[in-house]
């Protein structure tokens, strides 16, 4: 059986490609279980660095399977359709939790469950005629899937959050750039170059730093103003005793570029 998606490895950046290109590179039951271990394995995996998400073909991601998962759901009793839903979130909170950070290179559709794996990578570089929308609505289900309802109004604020899910209009990447969906877009053959050039940057990095820098983001996310400044206090205090920092002194010293050590 062939592998459910694309996986290659190299100088610290770990590149996930779907590979089901004849239906936009939609998901099964076998590839949310295989990206979940994935992601959870590379917790555990000093050497990797940064992770780059993207599609092959013309979609980066049209969602669920319609007739793999949404056809067998519906033969499904309540338990087994809350344990697939609950294994969906399980794909983002591992994404989230993976103090390294993911870069989605969006090469195309990114629709529905496709939209939220974008959305939770910390990073999105997309193709001129890359498009999001989050769809759920318009199949029967809540638009607040996966931890859309969570991370989206966070991402884009309230109001627009509440518009894309709500309606589940398509928006396109110079729409999600102004609203901060996409941090950057490119022209289509331009993206994986775009892409490797942020994964090569954060590769080469203070690591240590780069991956504190995700947790904090995560961590702050619900905290008040005295809970937040005072963890970043702690945080910043145990960087400002690391050696990449004293590394960055020493070649600041010198006049020198720093090697940092990721510790």
């Amino acid at each position: 059986m062939a592998a459910p998606f694309d996986l290659s490895v190299s100088e610290g950046i770990g590149t996930v490609t779907f590979n089901r290109p004849k239906s936009l590179n939609s998901l099964t039951f076998e590839v949310y279980r295989e990206l979940v271990r994935f992601f959870e394995d590379s917790r555990r995996d000093p050497d990797l660095k940064v992770v780059v998400l993207t599609g092959t073909g013309k979609g980066f991601c049209s969602g669920g399977d319609v007739f793999e998962i949404i056809g067998e759901l519906v033969k499904m009793p309540m338990k087994g359709v809350l344990e697939f839903a609950r294994m969906t979130g399980d794909l983002v909170k591992a994404i989230r939790l993976l103090d390294r950070p993911v870069i989605a290179a969006v090469n195309g559709l990114a629709a529905g469950a496709g939209a939220v794996i974008a959305l939770a990578c910390d990073l999105r570089v997309c193709a001129a005629s890359a498009s999001f929308r989050f769809l759920f609505t318009h199949v029967g289900l809540t638009g607040a899937d996966m931890g859309a309802g969570y991370l989206l109004p966070k991402v884009v604020g309230l109001s627009k959050a509440s518009e894309l899910l709500l309606l589940g209009d398509a928006v396109d990447a110079e729409a999600a750039a102004r609203i901060g969906l996409a941090n950057r877009v490119v022209p289509d053959a331009g993206l994986m170059p775009a892409a490797m050039d942020w994964a090569r940057r954060l590769a080469e990095g203070p690591t240590l730093a780069i991956s504190m820098t995700k947790r904090m983001l995560q961590n702050e996310l619900n905290m008040d103003i005295v809970t937040a400044v005072e963890a970043e206090a702690q945080a910043q205090a145990l960087l400002l005793q690391g050696e990449d920092h004293r590394h960055f002194y020493e070649a600041f010293k010198e006049k020198r570029k720093p090697r940092f050590e990721g510790a």
